[in-house]
């Protein structure tokens, strides 16, 4: 849904934990190397020198990221897998914290073009954006006076505490029933008629990574059933693709969490 703020959101992530900013809009013409950077010819040193590319952010918003060809969109599965940047055989790291936030548009919108799997499966996490409802909408109108304001946000964090933090994150401890619950329920992702393409090992590490961050939010040191069940959901509707059968005129998100929620349900969760 378009401006209800996700480019608004992203920024000001960004500035409340002190950290760089970047937005790129994917259009059907989009190049790699407008994502990446690219290497120009300097005369005075005669060698080649790396212009970086806007993806050498802390925080980076590919907004309408379905606008461009499967080609372009490539550009990210190794900034999304190892956070970092290969050009003409040497390898540039990426800021830390690094993140990239993806704004897509229905599959029926014109010009669109399909994520490729590799690459969804890189997206640690897929929510809704709507509408606010009445009572909110009216909030946002008396508080913003005029378009396009943005309101000035202090850093609450630094980005190095941050990276502490996600460092903490991973000493969450999380008993083996619990990992022997999401390894039970990937598997039955992957043997339901419902489902023609279930979660990967990436999908079923990252799920229990957000039960950690759960806990550490709220405070504690060890994941519950609750923490993994809370985020199943958001961590891998998107990363199944449901059978042909179930398909009917057209698969959307609700439909993709509807049958992932009903398979999960057989799925027997430890006391």
């Amino acid at each position: 849904v378009p401006g209800v703020g996700k480019t608004t959101l992203a920024y000001l992530m960004a500035r409340s934990v002190n950290c760089s900013f970047r937005r790129i809009q994917f259009t059907s013409d989009l190049l790699p190397s407008d994502i990446l950077g690219v290497s120009i010819y300097d005369r005075d040193k005669k060698d080649f020198q790396f212009k970086p590319g806007p993806i050498f952010a802390n925080i980076v918003l590919a907004d309408e990221i379905n606008r461009t060809t499967p080609k372009t969109q490539s550009a990210l599965l190794e900034v999304m897998n190892v956070f970092q940047v290969t050009m003409d055989g040497v390898t540039y790291s990426l800021p830390q914290p690094f993140m990239v936030i993806a704004t897509q548009n229905p599959v029926e919108f014109h010009g669109t073009f399909p994520l490729p799997r590799s690459q969804t499966d890189r997206f640690l996490l897929r929510v809704r954006l709507g509408y606010p409802d009445p009572q909110h909408e009216a909030t946002i109108m008396k508080e913003q006076k005029m378009l396009g304001y943005v309101p000035d946000v202090k850093p609450v964090l630094e980005s190095n505490e941050v990276v502490a933090m996600q460092e903490e994150v991973g000493q969450v401890k999380v008993n083996d029933d619990l990992v022997d619950y999401i390894a039970r329920a990937a598997l039955a992702t992957r043997q339901s008629p419902k489902i023609e393409l279930g979660v990967s090992t990436r999908a079923v590490l990252a799920v229990r990574q957000c039960a950690q961050a759960r806990a550490y939010v709220e405070g504690r040191d060890y994941v519950t059933p609750d923490d993994i069940k809370q985020m199943f959901l958001p961590v891998w509707a998107h990363r199944i693709q449901v059978a042909e059968i179930f398909d009917g005129t057209g698969i959307g998100q609700h439909d993709e969490e509807a049958v992932l929620a009903e398979v999960l349900r057989d799925v027997e969760v430890p006391l």
